[in-house]
């Protein structure tokens, strides 16, 4: 494949700086698109602007209906379009709203002074505004500016939007003198825009790509051995610039790659940071709940402490066995099988104590050891049913008093 030319080379690096550039920007000047799609609206320029380079990138003001203007992006030039054998170029605004590339742009045929709008025009209304059912049918992210504009390629092909404006002719003034040479060659029309004078034609090709200030003048057979030397100067300084480009580039895509890491990586941390913000959310939940529970046994104890205030001052002077009785059969029976268990221990300690003494012999130990600990076992056995049938009772009884109080 043959290289680029360098004008192109160096209009595609232009435009790879300037969409870098303002969709870089931070602040009051910084253009209304969100963070997670610039990436993507700045390779479907560079995509449109490569396959279509008569469609530039640009910054305008947009005025919406409602009066509010918004600095946005647009792709300005012209399209081409096959009409009869012959190739046009309509010239477009495509607007990039706030909200692409979720939602479809906003495209606007820009007729110049010397064309109008078909009315009526099925896709094409009198303010330019184009209609297509492509815009209609946009899906993020497939659909795209490439697709777009070889829709509106085809479209316009088939029904041309713009027809040329009839042209007044030419009336001669008397109070000139000239000859009917000069007169002449002073009315007669460019042959390019012959074709264009009549109504019901398409307007003719002009080339808006080929220079970037409108038609390109005619050179002349001989060329000045000074503009080919300033030329050839100029080629040399674009090769250069392009070289410094291709480096600049390269350096910015590096810095590019590191900030979209970067924002990669804050995006997990943002991410774990909201799951541990849960998490305490969660857990500060489960925290009220069981304070609540803490506050609603503090009201019974109080209660019970208020109803039972004259009892415990009378039973200062009692025996402290008689002040503390089962409230139930499992109280009774836990307070029992513990007791026994505690006793039991006490008498295990004793024959320990009495063996290393030598207060006993070691076989009659062992007799009672196996005894005592079978016995010890039992009561362990029937505490342990005992609590696990008092836990069950007290969950039923909680539960009953949250119910209460819902």
């Amino acid at each position: 494949m043959m290289p680029p030319p360098i004008h192109a080379a160096a209009n595609t690096q232009y435009t790879q700086q300037f969409l870098s550039s303002v969709l870089s920007q931070r602040g009051p000047s910084a253009l209304p698109y969100t963070e997670d799609v610039k990436w993507l609206i700045r390779q479907q320029l560079l995509a449109l602007v490569e396959n279509y380079p008569s469609l530039q990138p640009k910054t305008a003001i947009f005025t919406h209906n409602d009066g509010r203007t918004v600095n946005l992006l647009q792709a300005e030039g012209t399209v081409p379009m096959v009409y009869q054998g012959v190739v046009y170029n309509i010239p477009v605004i495509i607007w990039l709203m706030e909200s692409y590339p979720r939602h479809p742009p906003c495209v606007y045929v820009t007729p110049t002074r010397d064309m109008i709008i078909k009315r009526p025009h099925p896709h094409v209304n009198p303010s330019g505004l184009v209609s297509h059912p492509y815009l209609h049918n946009w899906i993020y992210p497939s659909s795209n500016l490439i697709d777009l504009v070889r829709n509106l390629s085809h479209l316009f092909g088939r029904d041309p939007p713009l027809y040329s404006r009839p042209q007044r002719p030419n009336l001669p003034n008397p109070n000139l003198n000239h000859s009917p040479s000069s007169s002449e060659n002073s009315n007669s029309p460019p042959p390019s825009l012959s074709s264009a004078v009549r109504p019901g034609i398409p307007p003719p090709r002009l080339n808006y790509s080929a220079s970037p200030y409108g038609y390109r003048p005619s050179t002349a057979s001989t060329e000045d051995p000074a503009e080919v030397f300033r030329r050839n100067s100029i080629s040399k300084l674009m090769e250069k610039l392009h070289v410094d480009a291709e480096a600049m580039k390269k350096t910015r895509d590096a810095d590019m790659e590191g900030l979209f890491n970067l924002q990669a990586l804050l995006r997990q941390r943002d991410e774990h940071l909201s799951k541990e913000l849960r998490k305490f959310v969660e857990e500060k939940e489960g925290l009220e709940q069981q304070l609540q529970m803490i506050l609603m046994d503090t009201d019974l104890l109080e209660s019970w402490l208020r109803e039972n205030e004259g009892r415990v001052s009378k039973a200062k002077s009692v025996e402290v066995e008689g002040i503390f009785e089962p409230c139930d059969a499992l109280s009774r029976q836990m307070l029992e099988c513990s007791a026994s268990d505690l006793a039991i221990e006490d008498v295990i300690y004793s024959l320990d104590k009495a063996v290393q003494e030598g207060s006993i012999p070691i076989d009659q130990y062992l007799r009672s050891i196996r005894s005592l600990s079978r016995e010890q076992f039992f009561h362990r056995a029937t505490a342990s049913k005992v609590r696990a049938a008092q836990m069950q009772a007290q969950v039923a009884s909680m539960a009953g008093r949250v119910a209460k109080y819902m």
